[in-house]
């Protein structure tokens, strides 16, 4: 119970209030927090609106654990599923609910699994490579990814999710280096990525070699922009109208995805422009709330330097019929 407190209590929450002023949770409403961590904005909503429910979401078995010691106090006011957050309906589907008041994304990789370094997330651990978020998902793990995929994928991954520059050196060192035996752990890799770096690139380096191709297999594993990307092209329907959706991302391609999409909600007519008079009968169906996307300020970065690339962004429902 001691090491289950301290965990939560050693988890800080990414924007909270700004997340909070955002989703701006009212009374009585329905929320869906698609990924529910160890609680932290779940907590900030429930507090927030007296007699408000809330269903929340992971697949990481471990952090939904924790989060229902942390929300316990609010009894059957939260829902628990250990599930994906684009399969989000389903839980929806379970609780009778066809729509809500808003809904909240936070897809960066939690403190929990970057501090464990047995879950395989991070280079300044030594431990297996796995970084699967559901360890029961029966899904390949980034061990299956750096000693079974081709170069060809290998590089992809690491250019693409990575935006890593020596994508193609990395994928030929971890190519050349599994001939010789397995690579079984993050230090291994951490080290062989290392080594594929020109002496240069180190020395002027800001952040560790590895650190990109880390991220890129992580996404990879898992499938996070798939996930996204099947997040949008559903949540609108079961948004209400005057609802709030608020979704932060920490990577860029995650981020251009957002913004397109609500980009794509708020237009107005999508007739191609030498048409004279609008046919296609097409309206507004969101208000974006913020110009730019919101991010940390420099007192929330001086206690939490992960929110240094959050990115958060959010629209209310104006129009448009529930699921």
């Amino acid at each position: 119970m001691l090491e289950a407190q301290d965990k939560t209590a050693r988890h800080i929450p990414v924007l909270p209030e700004e997340t909070l002023q955002a989703l701006a949770p009212r009374a009585g409403g329905r929320y869906l927090d698609g990924t529910l961590g160890l609680g932290g904005h779940a907590l900030s909503v429930l507090e927030a609106a007296p007699d408000a429910q809330l269903c929340g979401l992971d697949r990481d078995a471990e952090a939904l654990g924790l989060a229902r010691q942390k929300l316990a106090p609010f009894g059957d006011r939260v829902h628990f599923f250990h599930s994906r957050y684009s399969r989000f309906f389903d839980a929806l589907g379970e609780l009778g609910w066809n729509c809500v008041d808003g809904a909240l994304l936070d897809i960066g990789v939690s403190s929990l699994q970057l501090d464990e370094a047995r879950r395989g997330f991070s280079f300044l651990g030594d431990g297996p490579l796995d970084m699967r978020m559901d360890r029961d998902s029966g899904q390949p793990s980034a061990w299956h990814w750096v000693n079974r995929e081709s170069f060809a994928r290998l590089k992809e991954c690491i250019g693409v999710l990575g935006e890593d520059p020596q994508a193609g050196r990395i994928a030929r060192r971890i190519v050349d280096e599994r001939q010789k035996g397995s690579i079984d752990t993050t230090a291994q890799l951490a080290a062989l990525v290392e080594r594929a770096y020109p002496a240069e690139w180190r020395r002027k380096a800001r952040r560790h070699p590895a650190t990109r191709t880390f991220q890129a297999l992580r996404m990879a594993v898992n499938d996070e922009l798939g996930e996204l990307q099947t997040f949008l092209e559903r949540i609108l329907t079961y948004l209400s109208v005057g609802g709030r959706l608020v979704v932060i991302t920490f990577h860029s391609l995650e981020d251009r995805m957002v913004k397109q999409a609500m980009r794509r909600w708020a237009e107005g007519c999508r007739c191609p422009r030498h048409v004279p008079v609008c046919v296609c009968g097409h309206t507004p169906e969101v208000r974006i709330l913020h110009k730019k996307p919101v991010q940390a300020g420099p007192g929330e970065l001086a206690v939490n330097t992960r929110a240094g690339s959050a990115k958060l962004r959010a629209v209310e429902k104006i129009s448009g019929g529930s699921a």
